[in-house]
Protein backbone atom coordinates (compact mmCIF):
# COMPACT_ATOMS: atom_id res chain seq x y z
CA UNK A 1 0.00 0.00 0.00
CA UNK A 2 2.46 2.18 0.62
CA UNK A 3 4.62 1.29 -2.39
CA UNK A 4 1.49 2.12 -4.28
CA UNK A 5 1.44 6.09 -2.45
CA UNK A 6 4.64 6.64 -3.69
CA UNK A 7 4.43 5.69 -7.21
CA UNK A 8 1.20 7.37 -7.14
CA UNK A 9 2.91 10.91 -5.53
CA UNK A 10 5.70 10.82 -7.99
CA UNK A 11 3.26 10.16 -11.27
CA UNK A 12 1.52 13.98 -9.57
CA UNK A 13 4.42 15.95 -9.16
CA UNK A 14 5.95 14.57 -12.56
CA UNK A 15 2.66 16.25 -14.29
CA UNK A 16 2.79 19.12 -12.33
CA UNK A 17 6.60 19.24 -13.95
CA UNK A 18 5.09 18.41 -17.29
CA UNK A 19 2.65 21.29 -17.19
CA UNK A 20 4.58 24.04 -15.82
CA UNK A 21 7.23 23.41 -18.94
CA UNK A 22 4.01 23.77 -21.21
CA UNK A 23 3.46 27.13 -18.95
CA UNK A 24 7.09 28.64 -19.69
CA UNK A 25 6.75 27.88 -23.60
CA UNK A 26 3.61 30.23 -23.94
CA UNK A 27 4.46 32.59 -21.44
CA UNK A 28 7.73 34.48 -22.50
CA UNK A 29 8.29 37.72 -24.43
CA UNK A 30 6.35 41.48 -23.54
CA UNK A 31 3.24 42.65 -23.62
CA UNK A 32 1.02 42.61 -27.23
CA UNK A 33 1.69 46.31 -28.84
CA UNK A 34 5.28 46.51 -26.46
CA UNK A 35 8.77 46.28 -27.74
CA UNK A 36 10.02 42.89 -25.96
CA UNK A 37 13.46 41.18 -26.11
CA UNK A 38 12.17 38.71 -29.17
CA UNK A 39 12.36 35.93 -26.43
CA UNK A 40 9.59 33.54 -25.95
CA UNK A 41 7.68 31.22 -28.56
CA UNK A 42 6.48 31.76 -31.63
CA UNK A 43 3.33 32.04 -30.92
CA UNK A 44 4.21 35.05 -28.66
CA UNK A 45 6.12 36.83 -31.05
CA UNK A 46 3.71 36.28 -33.57
CA UNK A 47 1.09 37.94 -31.45
CA UNK A 48 3.25 40.79 -30.52
CA UNK A 49 4.35 41.87 -34.01
CA UNK A 50 0.55 41.27 -35.71
CA UNK A 51 -0.64 43.82 -32.77
CA UNK A 52 -0.54 46.80 -35.34
CA UNK A 53 -1.87 48.21 -38.06
CA UNK A 54 -1.00 50.40 -40.99
CA UNK A 55 -1.53 53.79 -39.27
CA UNK A 56 0.90 52.32 -36.32
CA UNK A 57 3.58 51.72 -38.79
CA UNK A 58 2.63 55.19 -40.86
CA UNK A 59 2.90 56.97 -37.77
CA UNK A 60 6.68 55.20 -36.63
CA UNK A 61 8.19 55.63 -40.23
CA UNK A 62 7.12 59.40 -40.42
CA UNK A 63 7.90 60.44 -36.36
CA UNK A 64 11.13 59.31 -37.10
CA UNK A 65 12.33 61.32 -39.76
CA UNK A 66 10.01 64.35 -37.94
CA UNK A 67 12.63 63.86 -34.82
CA UNK A 68 15.21 63.87 -37.14
CA UNK A 69 14.89 67.05 -38.34
CA UNK A 70 13.52 68.57 -34.90
CA UNK A 71 17.28 67.24 -33.62
CA UNK A 72 18.96 68.54 -36.54
CA UNK A 73 17.25 72.11 -35.32
CA UNK A 74 18.45 71.71 -31.43
CA UNK A 75 21.83 70.96 -32.23
CA UNK A 76 21.97 74.43 -34.23
CA UNK A 77 20.25 75.94 -30.89
CA UNK A 78 22.95 74.23 -28.65
CA UNK A 79 25.41 75.96 -30.85
CA UNK A 80 23.80 79.40 -31.56
CA UNK A 81 21.65 80.46 -29.27
CA UNK A 82 22.02 83.26 -27.22
CA UNK A 83 19.06 82.83 -24.21
CA UNK A 84 19.78 80.26 -21.71
CA UNK A 85 16.25 79.09 -21.67
CA UNK A 86 16.53 78.25 -25.40
CA UNK A 87 19.64 76.16 -24.82
CA UNK A 88 17.67 74.58 -21.83
CA UNK A 89 14.62 73.81 -23.76
CA UNK A 90 16.38 72.23 -27.22
CA UNK A 91 18.30 69.92 -24.65
CA UNK A 92 15.86 68.36 -23.26
CA UNK A 93 13.80 68.19 -26.80
CA UNK A 94 16.90 65.98 -27.65
CA UNK A 95 17.28 63.83 -24.96
CA UNK A 96 13.11 63.30 -25.56
CA UNK A 97 13.15 62.48 -29.51
CA UNK A 98 16.50 60.63 -29.61
CA UNK A 99 14.92 57.95 -26.99
CA UNK A 100 11.60 58.04 -29.34
CA UNK A 101 13.56 57.46 -32.37
CA UNK A 102 15.16 54.33 -30.84
CA UNK A 103 11.34 52.90 -29.50
CA UNK A 104 10.10 54.12 -32.92
CA UNK A 105 12.89 52.14 -34.70
CA UNK A 106 12.38 49.12 -32.41
CA UNK A 107 8.67 48.89 -33.60
CA UNK A 108 9.37 49.53 -37.06
CA UNK A 109 12.04 46.06 -36.70
CA UNK A 110 9.97 44.22 -34.71
CA UNK A 111 6.84 44.64 -37.34
CA UNK A 112 9.25 44.07 -40.34
CA UNK A 113 9.00 47.04 -41.43
CA UNK A 114 11.47 49.25 -43.13
CA UNK A 115 13.00 52.12 -41.39
CA UNK A 116 13.10 55.24 -42.81
CA UNK A 117 16.98 56.67 -43.69
CA UNK A 118 17.39 60.95 -43.10
CA UNK A 119 16.35 62.09 -46.73
CA UNK A 120 16.84 65.88 -47.52
CA UNK A 121 14.40 68.52 -46.30
CA UNK A 122 12.92 69.18 -49.95
CA UNK A 123 12.04 65.71 -50.63
CA UNK A 124 8.24 65.47 -51.03
CA UNK A 125 7.57 62.88 -48.58
CA UNK A 126 9.03 65.18 -46.23
CA UNK A 127 7.46 67.86 -46.78
CA UNK A 128 4.31 66.99 -47.00
CA UNK A 129 4.87 65.81 -43.10
CA UNK A 130 2.85 68.36 -41.33
CA UNK A 131 5.50 71.18 -39.57
CA UNK A 132 8.15 70.05 -41.52
CA UNK A 133 10.66 72.46 -42.33
CA UNK A 134 12.11 73.18 -46.50
CA UNK A 135 15.58 73.60 -47.07
CA UNK A 136 14.66 77.30 -47.37
CA UNK A 137 13.57 77.54 -44.07
CA UNK A 138 16.37 75.43 -42.38
CA UNK A 139 19.17 77.38 -44.43
CA UNK A 140 17.67 80.82 -43.02
CA UNK A 141 17.94 79.54 -39.61
CA UNK A 142 21.13 78.55 -39.81
CA UNK A 143 22.40 81.57 -41.42
CA UNK A 144 20.52 83.86 -38.58
CA UNK A 145 22.68 84.80 -35.69
CA UNK A 146 22.14 86.40 -32.38
CA UNK A 147 18.57 87.09 -30.93
CA UNK A 148 17.14 86.67 -34.46
CA UNK A 149 18.59 83.21 -34.47
CA UNK A 150 16.57 82.17 -31.18
CA UNK A 151 13.06 84.23 -32.40
CA UNK A 152 13.10 82.76 -35.36
CA UNK A 153 14.25 79.11 -33.62
CA UNK A 154 11.32 79.20 -31.02
CA UNK A 155 8.47 80.12 -34.12
CA UNK A 156 9.78 77.05 -36.11
CA UNK A 157 9.87 74.66 -33.77
CA UNK A 158 6.44 75.95 -32.56
CA UNK A 159 5.30 75.25 -36.45
CA UNK A 160 7.10 71.63 -36.20
CA UNK A 161 5.69 71.06 -32.71
CA UNK A 162 1.70 71.60 -33.66
CA UNK A 163 2.79 68.86 -36.90
CA UNK A 164 4.21 65.75 -34.58
CA UNK A 165 1.04 67.43 -32.53
CA UNK A 166 -1.20 66.39 -35.61
CA UNK A 167 0.53 63.10 -36.38
CA UNK A 168 0.21 62.07 -32.82
CA UNK A 169 -3.69 62.22 -32.74
CA UNK A 170 -4.39 60.95 -36.15
CA UNK A 171 -2.25 57.85 -34.37
CA UNK A 172 -4.47 57.93 -30.83
CA UNK A 173 -7.93 57.99 -33.32
CA UNK A 174 -6.64 55.44 -36.18
CA UNK A 175 -4.04 53.33 -34.69
CA UNK A 176 -3.86 49.75 -32.95
CA UNK A 177 -1.51 48.92 -31.21
CA UNK A 178 -1.21 49.96 -27.34
CA UNK A 179 2.54 51.07 -26.84
CA UNK A 180 2.09 53.23 -30.10
CA UNK A 181 -1.09 54.85 -28.83
CA UNK A 182 0.59 55.98 -25.55
CA UNK A 183 4.11 57.35 -26.95
CA UNK A 184 1.29 59.80 -29.23
CA UNK A 185 -0.20 60.10 -26.06
CA UNK A 186 3.12 61.55 -24.59
CA UNK A 187 4.42 63.51 -27.75
CA UNK A 188 0.98 65.33 -27.46
CA UNK A 189 1.23 66.18 -23.97
CA UNK A 190 5.19 66.89 -23.85
CA UNK A 191 5.20 69.05 -27.65
CA UNK A 192 2.01 70.79 -26.42
CA UNK A 193 3.95 72.18 -23.38
CA UNK A 194 7.28 72.98 -25.05
CA UNK A 195 4.78 75.06 -27.01
CA UNK A 196 3.36 76.82 -24.75
CA UNK A 197 6.84 77.55 -23.16
CA UNK A 198 8.10 78.69 -26.55
CA UNK A 199 5.45 81.16 -27.12
CA UNK A 200 6.52 82.37 -23.58
CA UNK A 201 10.38 83.03 -24.45
CA UNK A 202 8.88 84.77 -27.55
CA UNK A 203 7.19 87.32 -25.46
CA UNK A 204 11.00 87.65 -23.95
CA UNK A 205 13.12 87.63 -26.91
CA UNK A 206 14.20 90.90 -28.51
CA UNK A 207 12.93 91.48 -31.67
CA UNK A 208 16.42 92.47 -32.95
Amino acid sequence: MRHHLWKSAALILLSGLVLTGCGDDTDGGSPAGGHGTGHGSSTTATAKTGDFNDADATFAAQMIPHHQQALQMTSMASRKATTAEVKKLAAAMTTAQQAEIKTLTGWLTDWGKPVPTPAPHDDHNMTKMPGMMTEAEMSDLGNATGSLFDRMWAQLMIEHHEGAVLMAKTEQTAGKNAAAIALAKKIETDQNAEIATMKRLLGRIPAN
